[in-house]
Parts: structure tokens; sequence; C-alpha cells
């Protein structure tokens, strides 16, 4: 069994909303994603998927995205991100999964999952203060979402001495002490891309960045 990590996979098969306006590195991002996914992956594997994940407005629109990933090996863990906006309430979310067959899928907020022996657990996160385009209006969820983590890694603590803690916003500061805190094994974030991705320098060597195109579309092994 390994775990690994692989976020903005910003599938679009639910509403035909391709990447490929953002370069040409998104060129085939889907097939590319399939070849590297299943090259990588055996069928005891768990895959991270923190953030991103479709391009759905709705719920339902998302079915396609999510029968896609039912076709690629593994149990995916999947967490929210900014652009999630088809994420709901845990009941419905499960809900939609039962009433569709979707059986390898496991959503993260304010919880943690076992995975033979590790915990798995995180939170959306959000732009930190010390970035220039924070603004008054994401105070609160900035603060939100830190609790949220440390919940979550509380829950954590609880199942395993081995967490990995997964973000879709980079960690600030303040997110690493709580990470810190509860001596987390390893930090996955997405949300970066293109150049700023190339360009970010990671606060921690416990931090990993598993932006899709960043890693190429191939699921990075975590554990």
């Amino acid at each position: 069994m390994a775990i690994f990590a692989l976020s903005d996979l910003h599938l679009p098969l639910g509403i035909n909303k391709p990447m490929d306006i953002f370069g040409v590195r998104w060129d085939n991002y889907v097939e590319k994603i399939e070849y590297e996914w299943k090259n990588t992956v055996k069928e005891e594997d768990f895959v991270i998927i923190n953030g991103d994940f479709s391009w759905a407005t709705y719920l339902s629109e998302a079915l396609a995205d999510f029968q896609f990933l039912q076709s690629l090996p593994g149990k995916k863990i999947i967490s929210k991100g900014n652009h999630d906006y088809w994420w709901e309430t845990l009941t419905k979310m499960n809900e939609f999964l039962r009433d569709n067959d979707i059986s390898d899928v496991v959503f993260l907020q304010n919880n943690a999952v076992l995975c033979d022996g590790i915990a798995v657990c995180g939170a959306r996160g959000w732009i930190s203060p010390a970035d220039k385009t924070f603004k008054k209006d994401d105070e609160k969820i900035y603060k939100r979402e830190l609790l949220r983590l440390e919940t979550s890694l509380q829950r954590a603590s609880e199942l395993s001495d081995i967490i990995i803690a997964a973000l879709h916003y980079p960690p600030d500061e303040a997110y690493m002490e709580v990470i810190e805190k509860y001596n987390v094994y390893r930090c996955v974030f997405g949300h970066l891309h293109g150049k700023r991705a190339e360009d970010y320098s990671v606060l921690h060597k416990k931090c990993m960045l598993v932006s899709a195109d960043f890693l190429k579309f191939a699921p990075i092994r975590i554990i």
C-alpha cells in the first residue's frame, strides 16, 4: 500500500470547460492524468486529491468526473479547493456517491481518514495575510480554515501517530505552527500553477506542492 497525492485536476467532463486556455502544458490533460495514474497507482493504494477536483458548479454536473475517477485504480480522498463550487454537505455528497455507485471515494471535511495505519486529514486553507491580495473579508475565512485544520488534526491524532495533512492553499507560518504542533509527517498542498508554482519557496521540508500541472499530471508518492 502506498499513498499518493495529485491536486488541481480541474476535470471538465460534465461541463466542457477544458484547461488548455491556460497554456500548452494543459493540452490533453485528462488523457495525461489517466495515463500517468494508471501507470503509477495500484488498486490497494490511496490518492489524495487536495482541492479543485472538478470544474462543475453543481454536484450533479460532476457525475462524469466522478465516473472517470472511479475508472482509475486506488481509493481516492478528496478535500475542497477554491474552485470546487459543487461541494455540498458531507451528507449530500455521500448520498450522491451511493446513488451513483461511486464506491472508492471519501471526502475530507472536519474529519480524518485512516489508511492502513496512516491518518489523512486536512482543510482548504486560505490566502495568507502576508499576501498582497489579502483583504479584510478574507480574515474570517482564514481563521475559520485554520480552526478546521486543527480540528481535523486532532481527529487524526486519535487514529494514528503518522499523519498526512492535505491543504489546498499553501500553508503560511500560522498554519505551519499547527502542523508542527501535531508532528505531521507530510503536508501536501496545491493551488499554485505555472510560474507561481515554479517560483514558490516551500516553507518547510515537510511540505510538498502537488498541483497536477506542476507534477506533469503524475500522482506523486507521499509514503
